[in-house]
């Protein structure tokens, strides 16, 4: 397979691991962060590319390889990348979220990412992780398993990356700053896009639904990833089931499905077999919003196109069959989708799953109001977020700076491991809506084992929250409506084969239980990836501790670390 945009460096090096010769592959990409003018659903406007795409290139490699990105700012703003769902072990450097382990590249600056993949094989993304840049600065990332390793499904004839998306007509700077200095919610897009095309427009030149050509009786695997900014999203194809065959770069046990779900930061590759005809049918595609509480969405349909090839036999108008995409609130349809998520669990692809914990942790999730006096429109207040009634404040400096360099006063660690105040989390709520603030981590020493219940609550409203790890995967061991039993709920955990995330879904007026091992040092954020919470301060931190090992500490920073 060709790796389009990559030029490569096959070299033998002596690695003290186990005492072996390894064959390292290493990997070179140059983004340039551009402004390229797009016109979509009527408007054109200047927008901020890489490499003057939208979306970005997709970037290819293998399990084990070594990976080097030269970013070069060529835009106003600052800019820094995260290579989401990538491990980072011991590259903290690399990760990319401004002011929590880098400083931003600012405008004429470069920076080297560079990291290795390691145990990692599938469909991940990369985006800006800085104001809302993503809207725009996303693209997909396929790491191939090891040359001569087979898939654990019998192999598709062709594979396709499907990338999710929103689209505003308006600058998304300009709608973010502006809700800001409201208080009020930022509005929300003006359509869907998939591979970068909404739907036909009617009166607008040149608009196009992306076209997936297939042929009868061949497979394709379709590599989906939602890059959109704020929204969960329904996937589907008119007359066609899909096979679910991994999550965020794990496989899971295969399960057929006619709609797939995907929330902002995942991603999933699903199975399509074309077995339909006539030759030269066309079937619709749709891509529509998931919301369950009274939020509002951009209610547009994105909508592509599986094209069959082939002679058209009949003399009439090529057949073209349509679809209703799910309702808006069908959190029954979003429920099954997520329990019938497995872990492969083979010899090859074990789930192992943490059993004796160390850190047993619940983290509320959800909004609240502080004072803003400047905010007119709400009287005084804004909406903010908070986990465990912490508004998490960005620091001026990165927060793994301030740790491996030890400058104080940039941080503390006494993020709250429980919520400050017990209520009923899924019900009225509290009558004080107000958070604290504050730049707070919590502290884990190496390898330490970690169970963490992520609660949503019902102050202003019960909402979905995709909640995103850096610098780990970790195991859904339960899921649940209503306020999390610590009792009761363990007992239904699944410890045997649950699906590995980097990213989940905490249900509207319920919880989420995850687990994972702290084998990774350094300082990894952790926050709500739909961009509007996180930009309210649905954010925090893990602070990892060095091991006593030769491989358990952060690697020295690079040269060419930004500076802030």
């Amino acid at each position: 397979m060709a790796f389009p945009g990559a030029r490569f460096l096959v070299f033998f090096a002596f690695l003290w691991f186990s005492s072996v010769l390894v064959e390292c592959r290493v990997r070179h990409y140059k983004f340039n962060v551009v402004m390229k003018n797009y016109t979509r659903l009527c408007s054109s406007k200047p927008i901020v590319t890489v490499n003057g795409q939208f979306p970005g290139p997709t970037l290819y490699a293998r399990e084990d390889d070594n990976v080097l990105i030269k970013v070069t700012n060529h835009v106003k703003y600052n800019v820094s990348i995260h290579w989401h769902g990538i491990r980072q072990l011991r590259t903290g450097w690399a990760d990319g979220p401004a002011y929590i382990t880098q400083c931003p590249i600012q405008p004429g600056q470069s920076y080297v990412y560079n990291f290795t993949i390691t145990g990692q094989r599938g469909t991940l993304f990369w985006h800006a992780h800085i104001l809302w840049l993503r809207a725009t600065v996303h693209g997909a990332i396929v790491v191939l398993p090891k040359l001569g390793v087979p898939y654990p499904f019998p192999k598709p004839n062709k594979e396709v990356v499907v990338v999710l998306g929103e689209w505003w007509k308006s600058d998304t700077e300009a709608v973010i700053n502006q809700a800001m200095k409201s208080g009020l919610a930022p509005n929300v897009s003006d359509g869907h896009t998939i591979n970068g095309q909404p739907k036909p427009v009617q009166g607008c030149n040149g608009q196009r639904a992306f076209n997936l050509h297939v042929k009868n009786n061949k497979t394709y695997m379709l590599r989906l990833v939602n890059a959109a900014l704020n929204e969960e999203l329904f996937f589907k194809i008119a007359g066609h089931k899909l096979t679910v065959v991994e999550v965020d770069a794990t496989y899971v046990k295969p399960f057929e499905t006619d709609t797939i779900i995907i929330a902002p930061g995942q991603t999933t590759n699903a199975i399509l077999k074309a077995t339909k005809a006539p030759s030269g049918a066309k079937y619709m595609v749709s891509v529509s919003p998931f919301m369950d509480a009274p939020v509002a969405v951009d209610n547009a349909t994105g909508i592509a196109l599986v094209r069959y090839s082939g002679p058209v036999t009949s003399n009439g108008p090529v057949p073209t069959f349509l679809t209703s995409p799910p309702l808006q609130n069908s959190t029954s349809l979003v429920n099954k989708f997520y329990r019938s998520l497995r872990a492969l669990n083979s010899a090859k692809y074990p789930a192992r799953v943490p059993k004796n914990i160390d850190h047993d942790l619940l983290f509320t999730v959800g909004l609240g109001i502080n004072p803003c006096p400047t905010c007119k429109a709400t009287n005084g207040s804004r909406i903010v977020a908070a986990i465990n009634n912490m508004t998490f404040v960005m620091p001026k400096t990165a927060l793994l700076q301030a740790h491996i360099f030890n400058i104080n006063g940039i941080f503390t660690k006494d993020f709250p491991g429980q919520p400050p105040h017990k209520f009923n989390y899924t019900g009225a709520g509290p009558s004080n809506l107000r958070t604290t603030t504050g730049t707070k981590v919590y502290s884990l020493p190496y390898n330490a084992i970690v169970q963490l219940v992520l609660q949503d609550t019902g102050i202003i409203t019960a909402e979905s929250h995709p909640i995103h790890l850096h610098g780990f995967n970790f195991f859904v061991v339960g899921r649940g409506l209503g306020n999390y039993n610590p009792k009761s709920d363990p007992k239904r955990f699944n410890l045997v084969d649950p699906v590995e995330r980097n990213t989940v879904a905490v249900p509207s007026g319920g919880w989420t239980a995850i687990r994972f091992r702290a084998d990774n040092p350094g300082v990894w954020f952790m926050h709500c990836h739909l961009e509007v919470h996180t930009t309210w301060g649905l954010k925090m931190a893990f602070l990892v501790e060095n091991g006593k090992g030769p491989n358990q500490s952060v690697l020295p920073p690079p040269l060419d670390l930004p500076k802030c």
